[in-house]
């Protein structure tokens, strides 16, 4: 089976949300499908297929959770170092705009590029690896090809 790499905070996040759902919501949605089922006719009852819709997408995330999980390799960037590999956090500039941004390169399962997370598959994060700093990086993108200078790496 294929492991899949994330940092210590990517792990907690899951695991957390894994205990959630577990300890909290599970036990709700069991809880309002039997309040629900008290109503009597199930077949037109909107609380009770509510409540197994929700009970099905809880069900599922523990699942797909559960097996991230068994399949993580954590890695600690902090005992990384040298070019840009998993786990490092990136400053760039945009070439054309001048525009900074900084991501940390992290596993699919923990990106949020609203976050600066930047998933390891995308193609920003394929065209740094390896880079140093003052590398400038071609990326085609779907809004086009960008530039970027690599102003610094930093292992967190």
């Amino acid at each position: 089976m294929e492991k899949i790499p994330m940092t210590r905070a990517g792990f907690d996040a899951l695991d957390a949300e894994l205990r959630n759902l577990k300890s909290v919501e599970r036990p709700t949605v069991i809880k309002a499908i039997a309040e629900a089922r008290e109503h009597g006719d199930l077949s037109e009852n909107a609380e009770y297929h509510a409540a197994r819709e929700k009970q099905s997408f809880v069900e599922g995330r523990i699942k797909e959770l559960e097996s991230i999980i068994g399949r993580a390799e954590v890695i600690d960037p902090a005992r990384l170092s040298g070019s840009i590999k998993f786990g490092a956090t990136v400053t760039l500039v945009d070439e054309d705009s001048d525009e900074k941004r900084t991501y940390q390169i992290v596993g699919e399962a923990e990106a949020d590029i609203e976050r600066g997370l930047l998933n390891i598959k995308s193609p920003l994060a394929r065209a740094l690896i390896g880079k140093e700093e003052g590398d400038s990086v071609e990326v085609r993108t779907p809004g086009g090809d960008k530039s970027y200078e690599v102003l610094s790496i930093r292992f967190l």
